[in-house]
């Protein structure tokens, strides 16, 4: 590991967790830093507390992508899965491969909502614990996703999150029509949702996603994480859990098991 700039103190450990005490440049330590096999959290010691949770949804507050698995149900999804990675990769536009991926679920049965969120859908490990810290703290949080209001509504509600925002299915006689409720919610709403609950305050506010389309909400937190992420987004975000489960974030955050919600 390259040598870093700064002296260097070992402050605390607690179930492997290392916190240090540096005076360099920040992006010079994360860089040695991700050298190690380890979820690595540069953050200013004088850094605000955070006011604001934002999070992702699909493969960040659960386990999924639901329009995989949707597209599972209506026999396409080795076709939607190739092309949700790619827009996960960034290499297509959002709004236009979201379309197309709805477009494949036209005539589903509205019932298969329900079906998938009972059989596919689980909470990321770690996820119920970390929201409700924070909550418990004080901060508010948030689910902003470009899924789908009937797996973001319940999920919300199931992880603890006080409020959320994602895109409608449109549906017709009991069936998907292939059509989702325009303007969608991508990348750039994900940024202006997250500066509209910061009012005026981002600084204070703490971002989580796993895709390209969470970058520009990522940037725009005081503090963007990237969580077993697509390596543009791990390239963006000021720090990244590759290891291990979203309580990752409350020791990088320096909140003591003690205080964590059950």
């Amino acid at each position: 590991m390259q040598a870093l700039p700064g002296a260097w103190a070992q402050v605390d450990g607690e179930d492997a967790v290392w916190r240090l005490v540096f005076d360099g440049d920040p992006a010079m330590a994360r860089a040695a830093l991700e050298e190690l096999e380890a979820d690595i959290f540069v953050r200013a010691a004088a850094a605000p507390a955070p006011r604001l949770f934002v999070a992702d949804m699909d493969s960040t507050m659960i386990t999924v992508e639901c329009i995989d698995e949707l597209a599972d149900y209506a026999g396409v999804k080795p076709q939607v899965a190739e092309v949700t990675e790619q827009a996960m990769r960034g290499e297509l536009d959002f709004g236009a491969s979201l379309r197309a991926r709805v477009a494949l679920l036209r005539g589903l049965d509205e019932s298969v909502l329900a079906r998938c969120q009972a059989e596919r859908v689980r909470i990321m490990p770690g996820a119920k614990t970390l929201v409700r810290t924070l909550a418990a703290r004080g901060v508010e949080t948030v689910l902003v996703t470009g899924g789908f209001t009937w797996f973001a509504e319940r999920t919300a509600a199931e992880i603890g999150f006080s409020a959320f925002h994602a895109n409608q299915l449109n549906s017709a006689d009991g069936k998907l029509v292939g059509t989702v409720s325009e303007p969608i919610l991508d990348a750039d709403a994900k940024k202006a949702w997250l500066l509209h609950h910061a009012g005026g305050s981002p600084e204070t506010a703490i971002a989580v996603g796993d895709g390209a389309n969470d970058i520009p909400m990522i940037t725009a937190a005081g503090f963007g994480i990237a969580y077993h992420a697509k390596p543009a987004l791990a390239r963006a975000a000021d720090a990244a859990v590759r290891f291990a489960d979203l309580t990752a974030i409350l020791h990088g955050l320096g909140v003591p098991r003690s205080e964590w919600v059950a």
